[in-house]
């Protein structure tokens, strides 16, 4: 039984090629396709070089990937794939929709609908060339939507990574789809119960990030806060932020690990579709202070792992800052909560047990799987 890996695009280190880095140690004889490769700014496959499309031959694809946008969807339908059985596709966009031969199966790892397409005024509406091309790139966005929706049909099971995201794929492409929560690598964080007098936020600073909102509020409280991070609204914060908050700009991952650990809690203040932050902050042994909506409902226990609030404002945040100030939090138990359901082996049980209803425990025994990764799950007791 051959089985092929197909990713939207190998061009950077986000989340999603996180995740594919995942299915190929998992899958590790598994062929490997994606539309662009740029093996220097995306993630290691060691010595597997994956297949590409023509989008690889043009100029200036790898640099401005997200421009040729029109040009994926024919690329990927142009792959040959008739030689295999299976087909495991990780996208937000356009991967999912390789043709397969007749009889096989095709299971979609979902990491979003495609945003761009069905959420344009949020992200594409603050760029002033979209702005300034509208009347022409609207057009071509609604044919654009018109296949991504025919192509989302291809796919015989879905895999999102979280409820909101599983939500999202009914609405939009009237699939339902399987919830399996990516992981962390849960031994990169290291635990401590003596927590230290601030709190952190480890974000890049985006708009949609919302960390106004904790500026304000920390401001109110004057609480220490530690910011991580960069981006183009750093200058606008720092300019509102009074001597209490201090932002550290990048760091490395030793020191943003020591960060987490001591922390008093970690501040999110996103709505995310998943957001594997709040994880990390619970591996660290530290509770989550986070908004309430999104995928932080898959990942958090009110009042045991973190204290979530309802409304996305500096007034909610400060309530719950305050509540946080009184709570005794039992670290250890909070590390438990990261370790026995978010760990890679947790992940990896869990392609294996969906693989087997999907595909047949008796083909499944006879797939080249990395099984290794999968050990027996050792539960972290919460003392």
């Amino acid at each position: 039984m051959r089985i092929a890996l197909v990713h939207d695009y190998l061009t950077q280190k986000g989340g999603a090629e996180r995740v594919f880095a995942l299915l190929c140690k998992f899958f590790h004889s598994a062929d490997i396709y994606t539309s662009l490769y740029d093996s220097v700014n995306t993630i290691d496959l060691t010595n597997r070089l994956p297949h590409t499309t023509f989008l690889q031959k043009l100029p200036g694809t790898k640099r401005n990937f997200r421009l040729f946008a029109p040009l994926y969807y024919p690329a990927f339908r142009l792959l040959d794939l008739r030689e295999y059985d299976l087909i495991i596709s990780s996208t937000s966009s356009f991967a999912k929709a390789v043709k397969t031969k007749p009889g096989a199966m095709h299971i979609c790892f979902c990491h979003n609908v495609t945003r761009f397409l069905w959420n344009t005024r949020t992200y594409l509406e603050e760029y002033n060339s979209f702005r300034k091309y509208s009347l022409l790139i609207k057009p071509i966005l609604g044919l654009m939507r018109q296949a991504d929706f025919i192509y989302a049909q291809e796919p015989d099971l879905y895999i999102a990574n979280s409820s909101t995201v599983a939500c999202r794929i009914e609405k939009i492409y009237r699939r339902k789809s399987l919830v399996i929560n990516y992981p962390i690598d849960t031994n990169k964080f290291i635990f401590s119960d003596q927590k230290e007098d601030f709190y952190l936020i480890s974000s890049r600073m985006i708009s949609y990030k919302r960390l106004d909102i904790a500026i304000e509020a920390f401001n109110w409280l004057g609480l220490p806060l530690v910011i991580i991070g960069d981006g183009p609204e750093r200058k606008r914060l720092e300019e509102k932020a009074l001597s209490n908050i201090k932002f550290l700009g990048y760091v490395d991952d030793q020191w943003r690990t020591h960060l987490m650990a001591k922390a008093k809690a970690v501040v999110i203040t996103a709505l995310e579709d998943y957001g594997l932050v709040p994880i990390e902050a619970n591996a660290s042994g530290t509770p989550v202070i986070g908004y309430g909506a999104g995928g932080i409902l898959d990942t958090q226990i009110s009042g045991k792992t973190g204290i979530l609030f309802k409304h996305q404002s500096p007034e909610a945040l400060q309530s719950a800052l305050l509540l946080s100030e009184k709570q005794k939090w039992n670290y250890r138990q909070i590390r438990a909560h990261a370790v026995n359901n978010f760990s890679e082996a947790v992940f990896f049980a869990q392609v294996q047990k969906t693989l087997e209803e999907f595909c047949g425990k008796s083909m499944v025994d006879n797939l080249a799987l990395n099984r290794d990764l999968i050990t027996k799950n050792v539960l972290v007791e919460a003392n």
